[in-house]
């Protein structure tokens, strides 16, 4: 925790960016890579005038060269949106609106979550993969040619799926691939498919979906731990296009799911519950966020919804009230590891396991949120309020003491009301105190005093130049 909250980030600070970093960029066929033909006839299409270009870090340096080409291409205002307000996976609709934009390009990975406004268009940038030596892997770790393999990649790596489709089915006839699905699919799924994270494959002809084995082509991170718990019954393996290694995942999905549900059980007994807003842009993060209000009012809880960018230790160290943060992100984004916070963070679904008792493990898992809303496959209504004369008695498991298992009745006030008060004004009108007022009079440390009035003013001076870790003038002043 202490390198969280206090690394100096040398290495960051020490960076140079600028011009010449974008001809020093490692492709050298923009047009290919970016697929600048098809990024052309969308916006020609769509007829728009202003166009957003969000590039994650990575691909920033060839941003310039890419926004001039486009601008040449299509005679439309192109803006660059290099820093993201939440994950870079996800298409930031709030800045794209800041500059007028009419329609976004997204380039990069994608957690493809469906957009609330704007037409976006994908371009996951064409990575090399080695389909050869990915063929190789997978006959070694599926010597039986009729194992039932269902095969996913990362999206960058989506554009080689045909070519490796061609080299396997001859020899596997129960292996299926899945395809990318950009959009909206909110709609229903069709009999005998699987809808889901952007991925669409049918699975009626092999059975049923926990028989089969997953083989996930892309390096290790956040989109194949969704996977893992969300198909938590299905044997996983992968194949690395960076290393050209194929191997079993021994990544111990129980005990993974083991912590998670620990996260709920820590939900259960907490008093106040921080609503984290991860995300502007994916549809229906408004209408969560009212569910998981509604749900924390009714199970006697206090909530607050905080908007604080891009979470990390420092920022929700702030918030020492909150027992247990709930954090509202993309599929990809909401498993976040809170083992360095202060605080637990959990995701939506957790929270429901945690405080609707109609909703039972099953050993199923829901990353993504849209899932848990009414009309979803996942969605479970609250059930009718019990008197807490009638409701069964829980133990917390983990500090012993009794603690209250039932719903409130939606029609009375969550907590009764406060006999705390102070004066407002000089004509001694009182106005009542609320608990999160009356912790910060608690605390020792109430942020920075503004001192208005007090501070002398004076004229403005040259200050220092260069970077906070090396001013050009340190050195020579004590020299």
């Amino acid at each position: 925790m202490a390198t969280a909250f206090s690394s100096d980030g040398e290495a960051a600070l020490r960076r140079e960016l600028g011009p010449a970093a974008a001809a020093a960029a490692p492709r050298g066929d923009l047009d290919g890579f970016y697929e600048m033909g098809r990024a052309a006839a969308f916006v020609l299409g769509g007829g728009f005038r202003k166009v957003a270009l969000q590039f994650p870090d990575e691909l920033l340096a060839d941003a310039a060269a890419v926004a001039a080409r486009m601008e040449a291409a299509t005679g439309a205002e192109m803006y660059i949106l290099g820093d993201t307000t939440y994950g870079s996976c996800c298409v930031d609709e709030v800045a794209a609106e800041h500059a007028g934009a009419e329609a976004v390009l997204h380039y990069g990975p994608a957690c493809l979550s469906p957009c609330r406004k704007l037409p976006v268009l994908h371009i996951f940038g064409q990575q090399p993969l080695d389909v050869g030596r990915c063929t190789e892997a997978f006959r070694e770790l599926y010597p039986d040619r009729q194992s039932r393999v269902v095969v996913l990649s990362d999206v960058v790596y989506a554009h080689a799926m045909g070519e490796l489709e061609q080299q396997l089915c001859p020899e596997y006839p129960n292996i299926i691939f899945s395809r990318v699905v950009c959009g909206d699919s909110s709609g229903p799924t069709p009999p005998g498919e699987v809808r889901q994270f952007g991925r669409q494959f049918p699975v009626e002809a092999l059975g049923k979906l926990q028989d089969c084995a997953m083989f996930y082509v892309g390096a290790e991170g956040l989109a194949l731990t969704s996977f893992m718990l969300t198909w938590n019954r299905c044997l996983f393996s992968s194949f690395d296009p960076a290393t050209g290694c194929g191997r079993r995942e021994t990544l111990n999905v129980n005990r993974a799911l083991m912590r998670r549900l620990y996260l709920v059980e820590r939900a259960r007994d907490a008093r106040v519950v921080g609503i984290l807003v991860g995300t502007l842009g994916v549809a229906g993060y408004l209408t969560v966020l009212q569910h998981l209000r509604e749900l924390l009012r009714r199970a006697g809880k206090r909530s607050y919804t905080l908007a604080v960018g891009k979470p990390n230790p420092a920022k929700l160290a702030n918030f020492l009230e909150v027992d247990i943060f709930v954090l509202v992100a993309c599929a990809q984004n909401t498993l976040l590891d809170s083992s360095e916070f202060y605080r637990p963070i959990i995701t939506p679904y957790e929270l429901e396991l945690a405080c609707n008792p109609a909703r039972e493990w099953t050993g199923n898992y829901f990353t993504d949120f849209r899932d848990l809303l009414p009309g979803a496959c996942a969605h479970i209504d609250l059930p009718p309020a019990v008197p807490a004369s009638e409701a069964v008695p829980d133990v917390s498991l983990i500090t012993g003491e009794m603690r209250a298992a039932h719903l409130c009745d939606p029609l009375t006030p969550q907590l009764p009301p406060s006999n705390a008060l102070a004066c407002r004004n000089q004509t001694r009108a009182l106005v009542e105190i609320s608990p999160a007022a009356s912790f910060l009079e608690s605390r020792s440390w109430r942020g920075l005093e503004q001192q208005l009035g007090h501070t002398r003013v004076s004229k403005a001076v040259q200050g220092r130049r260069g970077i906070a870790i090396a001013y050009e003038d340190e050195g020579r002043e004590h020299s």
